[in-house]
């Protein structure tokens, strides 16, 4: 059992966040606390004169509605924390800060380039301080 887990949600495949938050609430010590977050990823450099400042901001609501839906939706407690640039990296951070003792990340299904889990699974795995459990 865990006391803290960060379950990090693409809400482009919210049937997967689903699933994971499923397992958190499963292995959650009772008075524990769930973080679900997501990160809306930073505009590469090449695209930021097509972006405003409100396209981020509705990024943001878009994924905070998706994400307190998806909390209401499976009737689970969870912390709701919405973070800026590379998935990987938010993650880590937000694990670090919250001082998670697991990790729980869906991958998706690999390419040649990632064969094993996805890139931001595998780099999750790689540098968490914490237990990282990977559903397919």
């Amino acid at each position: 059992m865990y006391k803290k887990i960060i379950v990090p949600v693409d809400i482009t495949q919210i049937e997967k966040g689903e699933k994971i938050l499923r397992s958190a609430a499963s292995l959650l010590y009772k008075g524990g606390t769930i973080i679900l977050l997501n990160v809306v990823e930073d505009v590469p450099g090449y695209l930021v004169s097509d972006y405003t400042t409100e396209m981020m901001v509705e990024a943001r609501q878009k994924a905070d509605t998706a994400l307190i839906d998806l909390r209401g939706k499976l009737g689970v407690e969870a912390e709701i924390e919405i973070r800026q640039g590379s998935p990987a990296r938010e993650i880590l951070a937000a694990a670090e800060q919250h001082g998670a003792d697991l990790v729980i990340v869906a991958s998706h299904v690999p390419d040649l380039s990632n064969y094993f889990i996805g890139a931001t699974a595998d780099r999750v795995v790689r540098h968490a301080k914490c237990s990282v459990l990977i559903d397919r």
